[in-house]
């Protein structure tokens, strides 16, 4: 029997007892034969106060217009999206992760409430990314994931900058090396225009990652958001993703384990961020995928890093697709046996038949070959050891210091860290520690990029380390361990390190010790007892009693 392209929405459409439902939607401009048509939700993170999303409205009319080209009626609904560097550094930022959860819970309540009969996810912002496939792997209807793409370079003082040298500036403004006026000269000039920030940091590498899984077409999220091919890119994937409904494939069928191991390798290969290791275990968990931290350390390390992009590196993603894009970076990977090719795309076709035509713009050096990669094996590693019993994420792509040993300096949040590092109190040789920040103690697991950023810009990025229970932002660098599990508030053995504590930091031998007995830590858990919640009621309250370790994603499940 042929599969009807209408499956779910006949239910609100079809037959006398629906005149109801039609009447509504006769009342907005729908006609009797856009309501005859399959329905497609177009999920727009589309929001007005950041330029990550700030494109998708007129992106989204292009995706529309691909649907009805291809013979659908697009249904637009919108949901939130949090801007990670314009909270940094606040108590907003604890909601960035939370919003992860909130869009997931949004985009999947329209769609079951409406009964699309397929999905296009338009996303920009960290945490819209991961949402969206989140969604798409509960709902398992046809669907895509869609990127609004990468803000271009800002100029300043003749050289191409981003947001990571402002908050890189800000360090250097307090240790007195960066003027005021220079510091303002900055800000202005970083960020030129709509996009998500323009290194491998979060957004470009969850972007990228969509295409080794398989939820993107290839070569769609790549294209820059002010590139005038990106409107071209809106109607194809309108256009796709009624093909992937007419062939009745579900992200279920894409999500497999081989799938899984492609995206970590394209986040190895590229420097990307360490928030695709909490990203993409929370996506396999909504897949029940097996898949656990260890194998993004397993994979990184048969991977080797072939993308000179920043924080590591030299260049932005807008250089990557100039260069030749994801594509090219796939096709090298593929042709190594680094990628599994035989992985289904949004097309139809494996992923090596769609990155078999790749083409290398002549000269570029963004992108280096298999045989002379830039370094071995990809930056993501995963240490273990008595701080981290479940584990914790390292990336190692931007620098070759592999341990260190230094005196603990500690502080229960990020605030007071970052105090001590502008009043100039951290030094060469320390450890800074920051916990309460986990997934249920932040609540919402904030990112550092404010405090690693500032310890960089003041110099020290090659003598400190420092760990956490929280996040990094995709643009940090340097010796920082973050996701450290089991949390402090849940009685992790971060929450026993005291001021002055020795750690030491071993990356080859994958280990993250504070310099104790294990009857001392445990001691001193027994006399230690958790914060009261930061929030009692509300969202936040709410998510910190759901919310699992950041070993298993940072989901939030139903209590049993």
């Amino acid at each position: 029997m042929a599969f009807d392209p209408k499956h779910n929405s006949r239910t609100i459409t079809d037959g006398p007892t629906r005149a109801a439902a039609r009447s509504y939607y006769y009342s907005i401009g729908f006609t009797k034969e856009d309501i005859e048509k399959p329905i497609v939700g177009i999920a727009n993170t589309w929001i007005g106060t950041m330029p990550c999303n700030f494109n998708l409205r007129l992106l989204a009319a292009k995706v529309a217009e691909g649907v009805r080209k291809a013979g659908g009626t697009p249904m637009e609904f919108n949901t939130i999206a949090i801007s990670d560097g314009i909270t940094m550094g606040t108590e907003g930022m604890k909601t960035s992760l939370i919003s992860r959860e909130i869009i997931a819970d949004s985009i999947e309540l329209c769609t079951r409430g409406y009964m699309f009969d397929a999905l296009v996810c338009l996303v920009g912002c960290d945490k819209t990314i991961p949402a969206a496939a989140m969604a798409l792997a509960r709902l398992n209807i046809p669907g895509i994931v869609v990127y609004g793409g990468t803000i271009l370079a800002g100029r300043y003082k003749g050289r191409d900058v981003n947001i990571q040298d402002v908050f890189e500036a800000v360090g250097a403004n307090a240790a007195g090396t960066l003027s005021d006026e220079e510091l303002e000269q900055l800000e202005k000039a970083a960020c030129p225009g709509p996009g998500a920030c323009g290194g491998q940091f979060t957004a470009n590498t969850m972007s990228l990652a969509m295409e080794f899984l398989g939820l993107s077409p290839v070569g769609v999220n790549g294209i820059p958001a002010v590139d005038p091919r990106k409107d071209d890119a809106g109607v194809r994937a309108g256009e796709v993703v009624m093909d992937v409904l007419r062939r009745n494939v579900r992200p279920l069928d894409i999500l497999t384990r081989p799938a899984f191991e492609n995206a970590i390798a394209g986040v190895a290969a590229t420097g990307g961020s360490t928030n695709a290791v909490l990203h993409l275990l929370a996506l396999a968990r909504e897949a029940d995928v097996p898949l656990t931290i260890d194998d993004f350390d397993t994979v990184s390390t048969r991977t080797p890093l072939i993308a000179d992009l920043r924080p590591g590196g030299r260049y932005l993603a807008a250089d990557l697709d100039r260069a030749g894009g994801m594509e090219l970076v796939a096709k090298r990977l593929v042709d190594a046996g680094v990628l599994d090719g035989s992985r289904p795309t949004p097309s139809g076709r494996t992923l090596a038949q769609e990155v078999a035509p790749a083409h290398e713009t002549p000269g570029q050096d963004v992108v280096a070959t298999v045989d002379a990669p830039l370094k071995k094996t990809g930056g993501l590693v995963i240490l273990r050891g008595n701080l981290a019993p479940e584990g914790c994420v390292i990336k190692v792509a931007g620098h070759e210091r592999l341990n260190h040993r230094g005196p603990a300096r500690v502080y229960d949040r990020e605030e007071d860290a970052m105090a001590a590092v502008t009043r100039e109190e951290i030094h060469a040789g320390d450890v800074v520690v920051i916990r309460y920040e986990g997934p249920k103690g932040g609540p919402g697991m904030r990112e550092m990029l404010g405090v690693t950023s500032a310890i960089v810009g003041e110099g020290l990025g090659e003598t400190v380390a420092l760990l956490t229970d929280g996040r990094f932002s995709g643009a940090t660098r340097g010796l920082m361990a973050g996701h450290v599990a089991p949390e402090a508030v849940a009685g992790g053995p971060i929450a026993a390190i005291r001021e002055g504590d020795m750690i030491s930091f071993d990356i080859p031998n994958r280990r993250l010790d504070v310099e104790l007995s294990g009857d001392e830590i445990s001691a001193r858990l027994r006399d230690w007892s958790p914060p009261p919640p930061r929030y009692k009621t509300g969202v936040m309250a709410k998510y910190a009693a759901l919310v699992s370790s950041a070993s298993e994603g940072a989901i939030t499940r139903p209590t049993t």
